[in-house]
């Protein structure tokens, strides 16, 4: 785990992770966080558990299953498994966190908050 869960800490792992767009920075239980930024082009497929990823920089449009919206540096959202979701026109700036979280498969929808 990282000493410090902050941008420029886990942007200097990416920088050394010879051109992989993310990195693995704390692991713990079912909770996995990894930086992430790719280069021109989001190339990721639908992952197996719940996401949450907290944007550090950089705007764009976000593709989240049939609906495609702007996002914005500390913007917060949401994937559920298996849903096919991307990033698009994403500045160079472009970084986010990435928070991977419960079983294989998502957890059970709730209208509660």
């Amino acid at each position: 785990m990282m000493e410090r869960l902050i941008p420029s800490a886990a942007l200097k792992t990416l920088q050394e992770n010879n051109g992989v767009p993310f990195a693995e920075v704390v692991r713990h239980g079912s909770l996995q966080v990894e930086v992430y930024k790719p280069d021109g082009v989001d190339r990721q497929l639908p992952h197996t558990r719940d996401e949450v990823y907290v944007v550090i920089s950089g705007s764009g449009h976000f593709v989240n299953g049939d609906t495609r919206r702007p996002f914005e540096a500390g913007e917060v959202l949401f994937v559920p498994a298996g849903v096919d979701h991307r990033f698009e026109d994403f500045t160079d700036d472009f970084a986010t966190w990435v928070f991977f979280y419960g079983p294989e498969g998502g957890e059970a929808a709730s209208d509660t908050p």
